[in-house]
């Protein structure tokens, strides 16, 4: 039977960080699913870095169709999580569903991934012992975010702790992707 991934995401999604990791799970034969708060075509971002500014640019993406909606994911029907950036983590972890499917990942040790502001859904868990001796990366602006989980933030761009890839930003996808792919093999 094919492993199941899902996707953890929504409007504003960085573009490259849902499609590159969708179309690397599809062609290793494996179902690749898009859950968002609601049903729909999202919208993604396009996330550059200039040289001159201290923050990267937005520009809107491609569309995106979800495959279902977060109050209908059951967990239990897949082998792996991914969760890209952009800006959809800031507002999805605020889903009131999102913190039992995170919670079904990490207690089942199933491999997670989470890219750029990905880690930021974590937040959505209230327990931070699930993170307490834990290393991630995620983009440099959320290592607040990382540290207020319990976890170590570290400047590496790419980062495995038992079965949690994290990654800093799109330009560490090959790595990010080999990583998880690993993982559920």
């Amino acid at each position: 039977m094919s492993k199941r991934i899902l996707f953890l995401t929504g409007d504003a999604v960085e573009v490259l960080e849902v499609y590159y990791p969708y179309y690397r799970v599809l062609e290793e034969g494996y179902e690749a699913v898009i859950a968002s708060p609601t049903k729909k075509v999202l919208r993604t971002v396009v996330h550059d870095f200039v040289e001159d500014w201290e923050t990267y640019t937005e520009k809107p993406g491609h569309l995106l169709p979800s495959h279902v909606a977060f109050a209908d994911v059951d967990p239990s029907q897949f082998d792996g999580l991914i969760i890209p950036g952009g800006r959809a983590p800031e507002y999805i972890r605020s889903s009131e569903d999102v913190p039992r499917i995170l919670r079904h990942f990490l207690e089942a040790d199933k491999p997670i991934g989470a890219i750029c502001h990905g880690a930021q859904v974590f937040a959505a868990l209230k327990d931070s012992s699930l993170f307490e001796g834990r290393t991630l990366t995620a983009y440099n602006a959320c290592r607040l975010d990382v540290e207020a989980l319990g976890a170590t933030y570290t400047t590496d761009t790419l980062h495995v702790d038992g079965k949690l890839v994290s990654g800093h930003a799109w330009p560490d996808l090959p790595g990010f992707m080999r990583e998880f792919l690993k993982l559920l093999a």
